[in-house]
């Protein structure tokens, strides 16, 4: 006899998970399952057990690199157990609510793109940048006019964070914005 090849993650989770969802405690239709980092990949999580749980594709898609709190938020913020929405599509049920409004995982350059447009934008204000999430919020949704949704404006306060271009300390902000390509001045801090 032969030596038996190791369980696959998704074989392993989906054992210790009952093979049900992860979010919503059904079984998971055959040929569904998939892994979902609970800390997306892009935005610092592991391949680990840990971090890793399986739902259905379409949920997994559809939750894409959110943080894990905004996924926790789109499941706690169903009333009732949560729903599916590949069930709730499937069942034409019209009391749940969708995940539409949860956007397609943004492309790095994409939000790379968004980042750079910020920089040059507050470099610009000097004196005048926000010093409340809120209102950065605020300026970001004019500067966009209007067009990202809510997840998007907290995804790219979140990047700006996570870069170290803000930092934030209850909800007061302050500034550490790198210098234009090309000019060889030290960072400034407002």
């Amino acid at each position: 006899m032969g030596a038996s090849s190791p369980m696959k993650q998704i074989e392993r989770l989906l054992l210790c998970q009952g093979y049900r969802c992860f979010f919503c405690d059904q079984p998971v239709p055959p040929g569904q399952a998939s892994v979902e980092h609970l800390v997306a990949i892009a935005n610092g999580g592991t391949k680990h057990d840990e971090n890793c749980v399986v739902c259905c594709a379409f949920l997994n898609s559809a939750l894409g690199n959110l943080p894990v709190k905004e996924k926790l938020r789109i499941v706690l913020n169903q009333r009732g157990p949560f729903t599916c929405p590949l069930r709730r599509r499937d069942s034409g049920a019209a009391d749940v609510p969708a995940l539409a409004a949860v956007p397609e995982p943004i492309p790095s350059e994409v939000m790379a793109a968004r980042v750079s447009l910020v920089l040059d934008h507050l470099r610009q204000l000097t004196t005048n940048r926000p010093r409340r999430i809120t209102t950065l919020t605020n300026l970001l949704n004019a500067l966009f006019q209007r067009k990202l949704s809510r997840v998007e404006l907290d995804l790219l306060v979140e990047a700006l964070r996570a870069n170290g271009y803000i930092s934030v300390e209850g909800a007061a902000i302050t500034y550490t914005l790198p210098q234009p390509p090309g000019d060889a001045s030290e960072s400034e801090t407002a």
